[in-house]
């Protein structure tokens, strides 16, 4: 597929949960190989915009397309990480179970997993640090190693798209470094988008910023400042991880909403 085709193009987005209006005519365009973060406050609409790309919630007014597919019909080009990935701890299925998961539908002998699925689980494993756990019952984990799990297992599905939702909430700051310089090297050839409220680690990463508060404003450029952080969070906020060399964003542009 052509490499002008967006990655990801949502128009004139709105969505509301019976009458409370969460998005109001939010656009957004990724080209393929970006790197985006999207932030915003608790409540402004960023995980419901995440849904409404993979399909799972559709918006009254709007259109998405994928790679320009409905997003259904390409779900197999997408590696999602949502933010809670609590599980049963009763539930007798093991780390390596749960990663290969992520192969479901991508191997080609149904149910069945060969040995290239098993390759690829054990080298997503190797990656995200938990490869000495495959044999543990997820339940036995901490809540850090499940969220480290769920990253392998979306990794597992050689997606074009890997979207994440707070992806390191749950774990430590060495372990959030790694993964960010991994997605960092995986963004060469992998479109990459991220909710996240750490700032910190994200700074250094990223190519573009949407920050979502009902609306969206989009800046093809990964600065991350006060500025912006002010606007879309209608109050205060320190910024206290900077780019190197300093970075400072233009004036807020709205990105399709008329």
């Amino acid at each position: 597929m052509s490499v002008d085709v967006p990655a990801i193009e949502a128009k004139n987005i709105w969505f509301s949960y019976d009458t409370y209006p969460v998005l109001a005519g939010v656009s957004l365009l990724v080209r393929q190989r970006d790197f985006v973060a999207i932030l915003g406050p608790n409540g402004g609409g960023k995980t419901t915009l995440l849904k409404i790309v993979l399909g799972i919630l559709t918006p009254q007014k709007g259109e998405v397309r994928i790679f320009g597919k409905e997003p259904r019909k390409a779900l197999d080009r997408i590696g999602y990480v949502p933010q809670n990935t609590s599980v049963n701890r009763e539930f007798p299925v093991s780390v390596m179970d749960v990663t290969l998961m992520g192969r479901l539908g991508r191997s080609k002998y149904g149910w069945r997993y060969s040995s290239k699925d098993k390759t690829l689980a054990r080298e997503a494993l190797e990656r995200v640090g938990m490869w000495e756990f495959r044999d543990h019952y997820i339940g036995e984990l901490s809540g850090g190693q499940q969220q480290k799990v769920a990253i392998a297992r979306a990794l597992v599905a050689k997606p074009d798209i890997f979207i994440m939702d707070e992806p390191t909430s749950s774990i430590d700051r060495q372990s959030q470094t790694e993964l960010y310089d991994f997605f960092k090297e995986l963004n060469k050839k992998v479109t990459i988008v991220v909710v996240s409220h750490d700032i910190t680690a994200i700074s250094s990463y990223v190519k573009s910023v949407a920050c979502v508060n009902q609306r969206l404003y989009f800046h093809d450029t990964g600065e991350i400042t006060p500025d912006i952080l002010n606007k879309v969070y209608h109050c205060p906020v320190d910024l206290i991880a900077h780019g190197i060399p300093h970075r400072v964003l233009r004036d807020h542009e709205e990105f399709g909403n008329d």
